[in-house]
């Protein structure tokens, strides 16, 4: 498993086909992998974006990403996760979030990705305040993806 927090730029693609080769799951142990990457849109709320920072509260937001991986390794049976997410100043079209889960079937790794980032999404402590066409904007609520 790994979860991290970049300041950085990354590649969400490199980062799997790395994660994978660099050993942390053996080859032909998995059946399936569901990745999920969301990236910064150039509008919000009827306005145009031009960058947003995303702050969060260090020690609590790894122990939040770390906590919800752990849970849904258990609860779907996953043989690996990869959590990665920006913080800092991001760029329209610049990958905000990379969540992908490993499994046996295809059907424990989707379902547990989706509701990582869910989770993600709901319950962990990110901040993030928009540079909009209207001034800068704290946003009050991330968009609407409940499980159904």
């Amino acid at each position: 498993m790994k979860i991290e927090i970049r300041p950085e730029p990354y590649d969400p693609w490199h980062e799997i086909s790395a994660y994978q080769l660099d050993g942390a799951l053996s080859p032909g142990s998995f059946g399936a992998c569901a990745v999920f990457v969301g990236t910064m849109r150039d509008f919000n709320d009827g306005s145009d974006v031009s960058s947003m920072v995303l702050e969060h509260y260090e020690g609590m937001t790894q122990r939040q990403l770390f906590d919800l991986a752990q849970l849904s390794l258990t609860e779907h049976g996953l043989l690996d996760v990869l959590i990665l997410h920006r913080v800092g100043k991001i760029s329209p079209n610049d990958p905000i979030v990379l969540v992908a889960a490993w499994s046996a079937h295809r059907a424990a790794a989707f379902d547990a990705c989706r509701e990582m980032m869910e989770m993600l999404k709901s319950r962990a402590t990110f901040w993030k305040k928009e540079a909009r066409s209207d001034g800068d904007h704290w946003v009050s609520q991330n968009t609407p993806g409940e499980l159904t």
